[in-house]
């Protein structure tokens, strides 16, 4: 092995054991992005100045969509990788299908389990759903960096082998250094992301003009998912590893141009005002 390799932290993906009961770093990662993101989403909210005026929904609503968003990142992230990756083994063994513990998990599933519950939710209670959606999106970040580094903890969705200094040998992965391409997702997806939603929100003031920041997240998103899927390795025998094309680049080219249409259809239509 090479001498300049860092060596991979190995941490036991158990966080917490109680007698049976096993408590994960993954689901405590999950944990923590749901509940940051929630709490994120009510500080949107409580602020009328971020939206012009009125926000377009009260914080005990915010409180009652915590439920609504959590069943739809969880189900609709597991179901996500179900079809849109392992189809044919979850068919052969269909009782894996529940177990989130081991991994597991595609953001695009996950977003369309969240736009679900958007949809739905913003009916119920008379919302605007892009607003909704704003408000989901700027919050969102916080989910994609610990999930990120859940995946790092697992050492899951490897990186591609590659000789710079800071690649690492991964558990399972072979003996060759990879890329730790979740942790440039973490910094992407998590960090780097969060911080222009941020900007657009607060310097911007995007939230008044509903849909621009759920049309940034899905262009940035998916600009960053498609940088970092050439470090990342790609999924074996997918139909849609074709050349430089992997399922990553292929999910994300949709979201990158719903996302400049609602940004320019948010242009088009004048601001909220007090």
């Amino acid at each position: 092995m090479d001498l300049f390799v860092i060596p991979y932290p190995v941490i036991d993906p158990v966080a917490i054991e109680l007698g049976p009961v096993a408590i994960r770093w993954y689901g405590l990662a999950y944990m923590a992005g749901i509940l940051l993101g929630w709490l994120y989403g009510r500080y949107l909210v409580s602020r009328p100045a971020l939206w012009g005026g009125k926000s377009p929904m009260t914080v005990p609503q915010a409180d009652d969509f915590l439920l609504w968003i959590t069943l739809g990142i969880v189900v609709g992230g597991r179901l996500g990788f179900v079809v849109f990756y392992e189809p044919s083994y979850f068919w052969a063994n269909p009782i894996e299908i529940p177990a989130v513990w081991n991994g597991g998990m595609s953001f695009h599933g996950g977003l369309l389990g969240v736009v679900t519950a958007v949809y739905f939710f913003s009916r119920a209670k008379g919302i605007n759903p892009l607003s909704l959606g704003d408000i989901a999106s700027a919050a969102t970040p916080f989910g994609l960096f610990f999930g990120r580094l859940a995946n790092f903890i697992n050492a899951e969705v490897v990186g591609r082998v590659s000789d710079v200094p800071w690649a690492m040998v991964f558990p399972g992965a072979g003996d060759a250094p990879r890329h730790p391409s979740q942790l440039y997702e973490a910094a992407l997806e998590g960090i780097v992301l969060f911080l222009i939603l941020r900007i657009a929100t607060h310097k911007y003031l995007a939230l008044t003009r509903p849909g621009t920041v759920f049309g940034l997240f899905l262009i940035f998103y998916g600009l960053f998912r498609s940088i970092t899927e050439f470090a990342r390795e790609p999924h074996p025998g997918h139909p849609l590893d074709i050349g430089i094309l992997t399922p990553g680049i292929a999910y994300s080219i949709p979201m990158i141009l719903i996302g400049a249409w609602l940004v320019w259809r948010a242009r088009q239509k004048p601001a909220l005002a007090a």
